[in-house]
């Protein structure tokens, strides 16, 4: 599979899930029911990051994550993202706060239905509108790196599912400019993995490697006929 290959089908996965999000997002102030689905995409995160597969659900099952991919792409700055948003500190600050309020609001709106749903449609509404805001000035999936149920996902599954570096690596940084994250796999060459807890497992810095040095346990990104087989990859430069 080359590059936009990947890319196309990547785009295509997220096009089906997008749009969730402007389900709820915009059709829940008139139903605020389906509020409710925010629960079914919390355990959608953890429970495949319990799985053992990272925060691959952030990937193109996310619909906010979709939406900030195929959207923001265009129209971000795409700067570097602050170290701040990659902090523990911040992050657990973000949990607490997002929960402190969620918590609190269905706690006032218990037991009527309508008013929790429209909580949860109040806290999907402002986080991404921040998330918006911050994509276009500083970069598309800035919030990524503080949503608290991502945040979760990846402490949950912290080194599971590794994204392998092999001696062929050049450091080119292509990988780096490739994926979604803004976070660079080459860094960890010498370490021979990368278990970044932000890497969304999507793929693109494999397909993207010119040199084919990266692969994941079950060759996702690469070409078929490098894909594992009784969980390594073939020898061989391509």
């Amino acid at each position: 599979m080359t590059l936009s290959e990947f890319r196309s089908r990547r785009t295509r996965l997220q096009r089906y899930t997008w749009p969730g999000l402007a389900l709820v997002a915009v059709g829940g102030w008139f139903q605020p029911l389906l509020g409710f689905l925010l629960i079914g995409c919390m355990i959608g995160a953890v429970g495949i990051a319990a799985y053992g597969k990272g925060r691959m659900w952030c990937d193109w099952m996310c619909p906010r994550g979709s939406f900030l991919d195929l959207f923001l792409a265009r129209v971000s700055r795409k700067r570097a993202i602050p170290g701040a948003f990659r902090s523990n500190g911040v992050r657990i600050a973000v949990i607490a706060a997002l929960f402190a309020v969620l918590g609190t609001q269905l706690w006032f709106a218990w037991p009527d239905p309508l008013a929790m749903g429209l909580a949860f449609v109040v806290i999907l509404t402002v986080t991404t509108s921040v998330g918006i805001a911050l994509g276009i000035f500083i970069h598309p999936r800035i919030w990524c790196h503080v949503c608290p149920m991502g945040t979760i996902a990846g402490y949950l599954s912290k080194g599971k599912y590794p994204l392998s570096i092999d001696a062929g690596c050049t450091s080119c940084t292509l990988c780096e400019k490739e994926c979604p994250m803004a976070i660079a796999p080459y860094i960890d060459k010498e370490n021979g993995n990368f278990r970044d807890t932000d890497c969304v497992k999507c793929g693109s810095c494999v397909a993207a490697c010119p040199v084919k040095a990266l692969s994941f346990p079950d060759g996702k990104g690469l070409p078929a006929a490098r894909r594992p087989e009784n969980g390594k990859c073939p020898a061989g430069p391509f």
